[in-house]
């Protein structure tokens, strides 16, 4: 499966005996998408029900635009009950109108949805409908799901099946990963949503009671589609348990009162209107019909919750706002100090030198007695690990295995009963490395999760985990998995080099290490202020850097990882070619591409490395390189041969990584800046 794109965002909006003007609902809709804009968007468009509201001449007008949201922002005469919404950043098809979402079945708009992720087998599928007289208008894989739900409606075998039951039949033959909404003429004032393997969560407002806070799991007995669909790769019929559905299994108002619902891929889309959220799991439909919510599966496990909770969200509006700055991603960068300081307010006492991860002390017995460690990741996650993995294997003297989710899986590596497998993700739910959890699972091992998202898949589906304390991940660099990969959320550096302190705390050979570790933690916000105060002069850097087509980044040992970031973010961000190499390497290929026209960073620090990082810089100054160097104040040798320095503040070892990173994480907004890129339509996945 490939990894959904998390830069799409959806959002939709249902009202149930809620009085709304059109402008209201409109806005509404207008303000969920910008909400989403940070993660990245080149096409925007909703769908809502046009102006004749009469059964005959009831019709859905889809309004879409390359571009920004406020190409949206027009007056509209029309009285929607339910909308939907998309931002997108194109996977399958050029930036336009048509490509755009949300994505329909026909020119009559019966069926329109809009999709989060990658659908793997949508040509199979567009051949098949293809060849029953289906035209299709777009490149886009999500048309083929509006399509397809209409071939299903075409040969429905009664004239009263659900929407749901349509969603149901539709997803069987769907592979890959989706959060999907969908909106209907047949079907008015009802909405259906569904995920696999992409976020989904749904939003409830009321101001009277409502009829429960466990919503229980519904399950059908349904035919699925006819013999010929089945043979174009579908998985063929099912029967299933038949569950009755009436006011006792839905989520409602009491009372048959008003009520409200908000469909998001992102709790900053909803946030400002209600607290109170469901988050779907993998297969769930969703469907709301007459102010009422119930969800139903395709089919039951002996692993399945019987029920999805109501639960409160507890982030505040202002965390997601950019306040004075003029991007999230700059705002993100600027509050690493407070970040840091969340990752460890509660868990390390800087009194008694002693570190407690909650989540994890009741299988720290368990986890002494294992036989490595294997640390999985995605993209900025996968840094994290890569960052840590010297000092967990120094702390808990055992060996520590690094892998990207996607390899782990093609290698079907080898897993065993006394492993212990963290698995590392920003906002819980990166496809691969969720199957690569299923994966460690299903042989046994000890999972834990390290994210920043409370009620993600895998936080559910870990057998424990730490919690990053991070806030809301909204600016597309994902800067705070750095910083808490390397320093401030679970999946990042500190919540790692924690888990080692804590690991190690009963080995009196290592006291001394520990201590100077944990006295490096209490410092780090107040150094990490130092750093950001060289903005000015990384942005007088930039205004070199920018016209280049190429840069170079590298070091060794703890700040292989920083070099490795900082390459990422330089090129999802500025699409600047940069690639992190090791400074070890150097000798053995890329050494040829060194000249004095070609920039080079090279991350240099007082640390084991030291040395060995001088013999690379005496290769790089013999080429005519100009290397600008990241070392540390009192570093005169390297200043020698260096064509600019950035002087950073000296700290632990294992933990520098932190502060080097963030003059890269500036750089890569100021060259994104100034080589004319609108940092917040910048795609980045969220891992």
């Amino acid at each position: 499966m490939l990894v959904p794109p998390l830069s799409t965002g959806i959002f939709a909006y249902m009202n149930y005996r809620v009085p709304r003007t059109r402008k209201e609902i409109f806005e509404t809709l207008i303000k969920g998408l910008q909400r989403l804009e940070y993660r990245g968007y080149d096409s925007a468009g909703v769908a809502i029900d046009g102006n004749n509201n009469e059964v005959k001449e009831r019709h859905i007008q889809l309004v879409k635009k390359r571009g920004n949201v406020k190409a949206l922002m027009k007056n509209f005469t029309v009285k929607p009950h339910f909308g939907i919404a998309h931002t997108r950043w194109a996977t399958h098809g050029v930036p336009n109108a048509v490509n755009s979402h949300p994505q329909r079945s026909d020119k009559g708009n019966e069926f329109v949805v809009i999709h989060n992720g990658i659908i793997t087998n949508y040509k199979d599928l567009r051949k098949f409908l293809e060849s029953k007289g289906y035209e299709f208008e777009s490149e886009t894989d999500t048309e083929t799901i509006a399509k397809l739900i209409k071939y299903v409606f075409d040969n429905r075998e009664t004239e009263d099946i659900t929407f749901s039951t349509l969603v149901e039949r539709v997803i069987q033959q769907l592979e890959g990963a989706f959060a999907l909404v969908f909106k209907s003429i047949h079907y008015p004032g009802e909405a259906v949503a569904t995920r696999r393997g992409s976020p989904l969560l749904i939003g409830v407002r009321s101001k009277y009671k409502l009829s429960t806070e466990q919503i229980p799991i519904l399950y059908r007995t349904r035919k699925f589609l006819e013999k010929d669909l089945n043979r174009a790769g579908g998985s063929g019929a099912g029967r299933f348990l038949l569950s009755r559905l009436d006011s006792s299994t839905c989520l409602h108002a009491v009372g048959d009162k008003a009520v409200e619902f908000f469909f998001a891929s992102d709790a900053s889309a909803i946030i400002e209107h209600t607290n109170r959220v469901i988050f779907l799991e993998d297969d769930d439909i969703a469907a709301v019909a007459d102010g009422k919510l119930s969800i139903h599966r395709v089919k039951r496990s002996a692993s399945d919750d019987p029920s999805r909770a109501i639960q409160t969200l507890q982030m505040e509006l202002q965390q997601i706002m950019k306040g004075n700055f003029s991007a999230f991603m700059q705002k993100e960068i600027f509050e690493q100090p407070e970040s840091v300081f969340n990752t460890m307010r509660g868990r390390v006492n800087f009194e008694t030198n002693t570190v407690l991860l909650g989540g994890l002390k009741d299988h720290l017995k368990e986890i002494r007695r294992c036989r490595r460690l294997i640390v999985i990741g995605c993209g900025t996650s996968y840094h994290a690990a890569v960052a840590t993995r010297q000092v967990l294997e120094e702390l808990t003297e055992l060996p520590v295995m690094v892998e990207l989710a996607s390899d782990f899986l093609d290698r079907n590596t080898p897993v065993f009963r006394d492993d212990v497998c963290f698995f590392i993700s920003q906002s819980g739910e990166t496809a691969d490395t969720l199957l690569a959890l299923r994966y460690c699972k299903d042989r046994g091992a000890l999972t834990v999760g390290v994210t920043n998202t409370v009620g993600s898949s895998i936080s559910r589906e870990t057998d424990c985990g730490v919690h990053i304390n991070a806030g809301p991940e909204i600016g597309v660099a994902s800067t705070k998995v750095v910083i808490s990969c390397m320093g401030r959320s679970q999946q990042s550096f500190i919540s790692l080099v924690m888990f080692g302190l804590m690991m190690s705390e009963d080995r009196i050979s290592l006291q001394n290490r520990r201590r100077e570790i944990i006295h490096g933690l209490q410092s780090l916000p107040g150094l990490i202020k130092e750093v950001l105060s060289l903005d000015e002069k990384i942005h007088d850097l930039a205004l070199e850097l920018y016209t280049q087509r190429s840069l170079l980044v590298m070091g060794r040992g703890y700040n292989y990882a920083t070099c490795l970031e900082g390459a990422l973010k330089i090129k999802e961000i500025t699409y600047m070619h940069s690639e992190g190499i090791l400074a070890g390497e150097l000798k053995h290929g890329p050494l040829a591409l060194i000249d004095k026209q070609m920039p080079v960073i090279m991350v240099i620090m007082k640390d084991p490395c030291f040395a060995k990082c001088q013999n690379a810089l005496q290769q790089v100054t013999a080429r005519q390189g100009r290397p600008i160097i990241l070392c540390s104040r009192d570093d005169t040798e390297s200043s020698k041969f260096a064509y600019k320095t950035i002087e950073l503040p000296h700290t632990v070892d294992c933990l520098q990584g932190i502060l080097s990173v963030i003059p890269l994480q500036l750089l890569s907004f100021h060259l994104a800046v100034l080589r004319g890129y609108d940092v917040c339509l910048k795609s980045g996945n969220v891992n």
